[in-house]
């Protein structure tokens, strides 16, 4: 669709994670899309768990941008600055842009996340880490966020027999969520022999890389000690949006995320969009919200471009939700409901996401027939 000079809308979209590739694909037939990624596919973090303990499955976390979009073109580099009028890539190209979307995301440990931009490597580093993880007999994860008990309950499933140890300093798992959500989460931790060690915090980190097979011991701030042959960091998220630096487009707050008002415009500009990590929603930064604030940030350029009204908003629940898997059969999910917050049982949680992790779903997106 042209813009007012007779020329075709451009879009900008910095970041194809979840939320950045849903909204170009959503754009890509009335507007010409340019997705800006240093990654050559999409990586499904929310499989990359099971990749580790299952790397024979681990290949149905990647998506080759290629098949994305139709129109639209997918620029593998990074962003280094943007300003009103478009983005400057780190090979010194500029790309003008009627609108932009800062679609970001955030960096979260390994192997969370992957720690490379190839496809090819980051299988590769997903495999070596199982090798590693097969060997060992007690695996010791720091930080008892969804993350951390994820990994555990996945660690569980292929291998009963391995001690795992999650240690945090909080006292309490999942704040804000329903108290028989908790109770029934450690019912499960509990049968699956994980051992939790809530209000602990360790007097450093084990002298062993993350990922490794190197045994170690560490102590903690109780002055108990705790021996491990390997370990996995499940906390410590950090907000991508260095780019953004000069304040030009937006002010960022302590975390590095961006204001933005129920359209998900940033604070100030009405043809600049955020969505996912990168924002200052208060809500947890979750790969479902994301996909949310993609449909209304479409929906309102769509009309801009269609000189229509824009009338999608995003207002964040007030009350948390969350799928959270203990391996393929297990885990603990809860969902609002016209009458407040309901629990989700292992069945329902498994039947939701824990069987594929969304896999198809990703899958349709991206066009590809496994």
């Amino acid at each position: 669709m042209a813009n007012g000079t007779g020329k075709r809308t451009v879009v900008v979209v910095i970041g194809g994670g979840y939320g950045g590739s849903a909204v170009a694909k959503a754009l890509d037939e009335e507007t010409d899309v340019v997705l800006v990624d240093p990654k050559d596919a999409f990586v499904h973090a929310a499989g990359s768990l099971r990749a580790l303990v299952r790397p024979d499955w681990a290949e149905n976390i990647f998506f080759p941008y290629d098949t994305l979009l139709k129109r639209g073109t997918v620029r593998r580099e990074r962003a280094v600055a943007v300003d009103p009028g478009g983005v400057t890539l780190a090979g010194g190209e500029r790309v003008e842009a009627d609108y932009l979307v800062l679609a970001s995301g955030s960096d979260y440990p390994f192997p969370a996340k992957a720690d490379t931009d190839l496809a090819g490597e980051a299988l590769a580093r997903i495999r070596e880490a199982h090798q590693e993880l097969a060997g060992a007999g007690r695996v010791l994860i720091t930080g008892a966020g969804p993350v951390g008990l994820e990994l555990s309950g996945e660690i569980k499933a292929v291998w009963p027999e391995k001690h795992v140890v999650i240690t945090d300093p909080a006292d309490e798992l999942l704040p804000g969520f329903l108290p028989e959500v908790r109770e029934e989460l450690l019912r499960q931790l509990d049968a699956l022999g994980v051992e939790l060690r809530l209000s602990t915090a360790l007097t450093g980190e084990p002298a062993a890389a993350p990922g490794r097979l190197d045994p170690f011991t560490v102590t903690t701030d109780g002055g108990e000690r705790i021996e491990a042959d390997i370990w996995f960091r499940c906390y410590g998220v950090r907000s991508n949006g260095d780019y953004l630096a000069d304040g030009r487009v937006a002010e960022r707050d302590a975390q590095g995320r961006v204001p933005v008002d129920e359209r998900l415009n940033v604070t100030g500009h009405q043809h600049i969009y955020a969505l996912g990590d990168l924002t200052d929603l208060a809500e947890a930064k979750m790969a479902g919200y994301a996909m949310k604030h993609a449909e209304v940030v479409a929906a309102n350029i769509l009309a801009q471009v269609r000189g229509e009204e824009r009338a999608a908003v995003y207002l964040p629940s007030p009350v948390p939700s969350a799928l959270l898997p203990l391996g393929p059969g297990g885990g603990v999910g809860q969902v609002p409901s016209p009458g407040g917050p309901v629990l989700l049982s292992a069945e329902e949680v498994s039947a939701y996401k824990g069987k594929d992790l969304f896999t198809g779903r990703f899958a349709e997106l991206f066009g590809i027939v496994r």
